[in-house]
């Protein structure tokens, strides 16, 4: 079934001058793996639609069941720099809960909010 991610995991967010750290925590280590080969660095960014202007790099932790993107070139120059304020990483951390996926019906009861 096709879900959005914000139904199979939480995000968290950082920003850095002009990167961003978003961080996607799977609600279970099935959903983990289910995202983990959906969610690449490249699906990643091409999600923004242009919007991060630098390389965006991957980075696995399977231990705590999340992947974190940190996304250069993201932020408009940086918070205290751009005049975008929709541009912060909390805002970009928001927008990939919107990123669909598919999801084994087996998994469905580790969702939430379907």
């Amino acid at each position: 079934m096709q879900i959005l991610l914000h139904n199979a995991a939480h995000v968290r967010s950082g920003d850095k001058g002009d990167t961003a750290c978003i961080s996607v925590i799977a609600f279970s280590d099935e959903l983990y793996e289910v995202l983990r080969q959906q969610l690449s660095a490249t699906q990643f960014k091409a999600h923004y639609n242009g919007v991060i202007k630098g390389e965006v790099q991957r980075y696995e932790v399977p231990g705590l069941g999340a992947l974190q993107f940190v996304a250069d070139g993201a932020l408009g120059g940086g918070v205290s720099r751009s005049l975008c304020l929709d541009n912060y990483g909390k805002a970009l951390c928001s927008a990939i809960l919107a990123y669909p996926i598919e999801v084994p019906d087996r998994l469905q009861n580790q969702l939430r909010g379907v």
